[in-house]
C-alpha cells in the first residue's frame, strides 16, 4: 500500500527537475511539456535525455498510433521523416539497451512510458504517451515521466491504421526535443 500511496505522491508532485519539451507538426501541431521521473527511472531518464540534447529525436515520427491506447515515438535509428517508414519502430540507438526500472506508478492518461521488446531489458531509445489508462502495462514497462501540458496535442496526434497501429501515409514528427529544467 505504501508504494503504491508513493506513487500517486509523485505524480502529483511537479517539483521533479528534468522535463522534455517536444515541438509536434503534422496533424497535431503545438508543444507536448513532459516531466521526468529521473527519481523512478534514473538510467532512462538519462537516455532519454542524452538522446535529445544530441538532437537524436528531431525528426523523429510517431509510427505506431492506436486510437484509445497510446502513441509511440522514438526510433531514431530507422523513424526520421523522409525515411523508409516500412523499418519505423524496429530500431534503437547507438547506446546500449536499459535494465528495466519498473515501478507502481499506473499507466493511466498522459503517463510516458518506454517501449521494449518481449524482453523486459531492451528499452532503448523508442517510448510512448498514453490516451487512456491500461492497467495491463502496470509494472510491465518502465514509466519514465508524465505530460504536463499539451494533451491536446496529444490527442491530435494521426492514428495508425495499419498492422498493429502503424501510420500509415505521412506520420506526425518531433520537429524538435528539447530538454528542460
Amino acid at each position: 500500500m505504501y508504494k503504491l500511496a508513493a506513487a500517486f505522491a509523485l505524480l502529483a508532485s511537479p517539483a521533479l527537475a528534468t522535463g522534455l519539451q517536444i515541438e509536434v507538426e503534422g496533424e497535431a501541431n503545438g508543444t507536448i511539456t513532459i516531466d521526468l521521473f529521473e527519481d523512478v527511472a534514473p538510467k532512462h531518464v538519462e537516455q532519454i535525455t542524452a538522446l535529445a540534447a544530441q538532437g537524436k529525436y528531431d525528426g523523429v515520427v510517431f509510427h505506431r498510433v492506436i486510437e484509445g491506447f497510446m502513441a509511440q515515438t522514438g526510433d531514431v535509428e530507422y523513424g526520421k521523416l523522409g525515411s523508409d517508414m516500412r523499418r519505423a519502430g524496429t530500431g534503437g540507438s547507438d547506446r546500449p539497451d536499459l535494465p528495466a526500472e519498473f515501478s507502481a506508478i499506473p499507466y493511466e492518461r498522459g503517463i510516458v512510458g518506454m517501449a521494449r521488446a518481449r524482453d523486459p531489458n531492451s528499452a532503448n531509445s523508442q517510448f510512448f504517451i498514453m490516451f487512456e489508462r491500461a492497467p495491463s502495462l502496470n509494472g510491465q514497462y518502465t514509466v519514465v515521466g508524465k505530460v504536463t501540458g499539451g494533451m491536446d496535442v496529444v490527442d491530435a496526434i494521426k492514428r495508425g491504421t495499419g498492422p498493429n497501429g502503424a501510420v500509415i501515409g505521412q506520420p506526425d514528427v518531433m520537429t524538435k526535443v528539447t530538454v528542460t529544467e
